[in-house]
Order: C-alpha cells, then sequence, then structure tokens
C-alpha cells in the first residue's frame, strides 16, 4: 500500500487520525463544534474492534476514558467548551494517576454556551490550568485539516510515552473546513513505558521521571488513586515533603521535555517584525507573507503550546516587535510577555471571524 489523497473534514481527519494510532476506545458526548469526531468513530471503531460509548455527560466521558486507559487501550474523548470545563476535574485525576489520555478540543467561542458555531481559541489557558493545583500537560493546536489527522496521531504516542492527557486543541474553523490531505499507510506507534513486575507502581525506572505502566487484568496489584500518593500508590496526604516531591515530578516529567516536545517552524529568522500564531490565525498570517512587498517578515508558528517552547523565541535575535493574532483576548500573548524583553502586539479577536490579511497587513505598515 502507498499513502494516498483524501477530501476530509478536519474533525474527520481527527477521528481517522485516532484510529491508525490505535486508538480503541472513545467515550464522549456530542456537542457542536466537535460531535462529528465522535460521529465518525461510533461508526468505524466496532469495526476495528474497538468501543464507542455515549455517555450521559462529559464527566462521565472522560471518567471512562480514564479507566479504558488503565486496561491498556489509547482511549480518548471531543469535546468543546463547556464540556470541557465539566472534564477538568477528571482531567487533574488524570495528571495525578499519570493516565495517558488524549482529549480533543474543538474550540468555540465561550464563556458558558457562547457561540456554538463559531470559532475561538478561548481555551488555552483553561488547557493549561483548567484543573486544581499545579500539573503540566501538552497541547498541540493543527492549522489544517491534514494536521488534524497528524496531531492527533501524534497526541496519542505523546500521551503513552510521558503518562500524561494530551490536548488536540483545535478551533471550529480547523475542525468543520474540508481541504485534501495525504493520508499515510501506517502511523507510527510508541508504547508506554515498560513496568518492571516487583517495583513499587509510581516509582520511575533509574534515570527517568516516568513510572513505567502496570495495566490492569495483568496480575499487578496496582492502587490508583487522586490523592497524593507514595510509589506504592497508596495514600499519604499528610506528608508534606512527599507531596512536594510527586507534584514537582509531575511537572518536571513535562517541563524538562520542552526542547524535546517543541514542534514549530521559523521563518526569516533576521526579521525586525515577526509573526506568532498557532491554530486557525496562522492561516491568514500564511497569506499576509505571501502577499506583502517585504519577504523579510518573520513568522514563528506553533504547533505545540504546551509546554510552551520560549526557546524559539531567542531565534529572533533582531526582532523588534512580536505581533500575535489570536482568536481570544491576548492568553498566548501574555505568555509570550513572561519570556521575552522585545515588545508584544496582542492581536485579539473574538466573535468567531478570523482576522483579515488586511488587517494583518496593515499592523505590519504600521510598524516599518
Amino acid at each position: 500500500m502507498t499513502p494516498r489523497l483524501e477530501f476530509w473534514q478536519g474533525n474527520i481527519a481527527s477521528a481517522e487520525g485516532a484510529l491508525s494510532a490505535g486508538c480503541r476506545f472513545f467515550g464522549g458526548y456530542p456537542i457542536t463544534p466537535s460531535t462529528e469526531v465522535a460521529e465518525h468513530m461510533a461508526a468505524k471503531l466496532p469495526k476495528k474492534g474497538g468501543v464507542f460509548i455515549q455517555m450521559e455527560d462529559e464527566i462521565a466521558s472522560i471518567a471512562s476514558v480514564i479507566g479504558a486507559s488503565w486496561t491498556g487501550a489509547r482511549a480518548m474523548t471531543a469535546t468543546s467548551g463547556p464540556g470541557f470545563s465539566l472534564m477538568m476535574e477528571n482531567i487533574g485525576y488524570a495528571a495525578m494517576t499519570e493516565t495517558p489520555c488524549v482529549i480533543v478540543n474543538v474550540q468555540r467561542g465561550g464563556p458558558s454556551t457562547g457561540q456554538p458555531t463559531m470559532a475561538a481559541q478561548g481555551d488555552m489557558m483553561q488547557c493549561r490550568f483548567g484543573s486544581h493545583g499545579d500539573y503540566a500537560v501538552i497541547a498541540l493546536c493543527p492549522a489544517s485539516v491534514q494536521e488534524m489527522y497528524n496531531l492527533t496521531a501524534k497526541a496519542f504516542n505523546l500521551a503513552d510515552r510521558y503518562r500524561v492527557p494530551v490536548f488536540l486543541m483545535a478551533d471550529e474553523v480547523i475542525g468543520h473546513m474540508r481541504e485534501r490531505i495525504i493520508v499515510p499507510d501506517a502511523v507510527e506507534q510508541t508504547g508506554r513505558p515498560a513496568f518492571v513486575p516487583g517495583t513499587p507502581p509510581f516509582k520511575p525506572a533509574a534515570g527517568s521521571l516516568i513510572p513505567g505502566f502496570p495495566r490492569f487484568g495483568n496480575g499487578y496489584g496496582t492502587h490508583v488513586t487522586g490523592l497524593t500518593h507514595d510509589e506504592r500508590g497508596f495514600p499519604s496526604a499528610t506528608d508534606p515533603g512527599l507531596h512536594a516531591g510527586l507534584v514537582k515530578r509531575l511537572v518536571e516529567k513535562i517541563e524538562s521535555a520542552t526542547i524535546e516536545l517543541a514542534d514549530f517552524d521559523i521563518i526569516n529568522p533576521d526579521a525586525k517584525q515577526v509573526f506568532i500564531a498557532y491554530g486557525a490565525p496562522v492561516r491568514t498570517v500564511q497569506q499576509v507573507l505571501h502577499d506583502h512587498p517585504d519577504k523579510k517578515i518573520g513568522f514563528l508558528r506553533i504547533r505545540t503550546v504546551w509546554p510552551f517552547p520560549a526557546h524559539a523565541l531567542a531565534i529572533f535575535k533582531n526582532a523588534q516587535r512580536f505581533i500575535v493574532p489570536e482568536l481570544n483576548l491576548g492568553q498566548i500573548a501574555r505568555e509570550i510577555e513572561r519570556h521575552t524583553c522585545v515588545p508584544v502586539v496582542s492581536v485579539p479577536k473574538l466573535g468567531g471571524e478570523l482576522h483579515s490579511p488586511k488587517e494583518l497587513f496593515a499592523l505590519v505598515e504600521a510598524g516599518a
């Protein structure tokens, strides 16, 4: 077999990417604008020996995904704003119990019910900090239908490797657009860290911050709890030192891998004016770079937003300002400000419409 061409909707491409990556469990609840992911998985998973369950709500959906993951299955769900909010407590549980899982969030305008059929990027900080306590996650942001497929498949490998919830932070524009994509013959699948029988189930191997994974049904006695726990998995919620050590490890296993996890493109690293974008606004910036007579405009195009690749900012040594178009009020612009002395021009956009090339073109002209 060879790679083939398809003309798919973004949400369908995400579902197909999951299937190619070996996802065999989907627990979800329909919600605009992500419902097509669930519909496609409902039709296709049983044919591949997998299980699709429509749960009674989003709280139960993520709970079922966590349970399926502990049996060894690659498991996912898909949702949008209000459903994402309902999942947050169990997302924190997945982080504390180091449960690999994939959550697709096709973002829409909020807060509350907001704009169910319009695009937004207002959940980027919720994705990183939505559950209580300190923890770290991985979040990928597609800007095309091809990337809906590729990054969904990649999310499963990252979830398994780091034993962490991984988010595909799409938006309505990318979820519902249709484009030609190349579907590979096969997708690489990397497994979870191997569990060594006889070792404590939450003790990392020497030289690692990630424990082996003792999946249920293989004869390993494993206690899984959201309480602060020792390396055996037993609750120990009143030990300050143990709690500090556990939480620091949960964060460090992701943050220490920032450079390895980083996924971005650099255009014109010597530029003085530099766009930084992720998700749907990437497409507008690409149009500006194509049409503008000054071919020395810089562009940092980010696919892995969390952990944030701060080291990429330093590549633009001549930058006099960073221009950051987002479909929110500047959530990642504030993160960029935290990591640089270069002036950051936030270009917020609310209401569901993309920035126009004309708007961004005018910003470049004003700064010339």
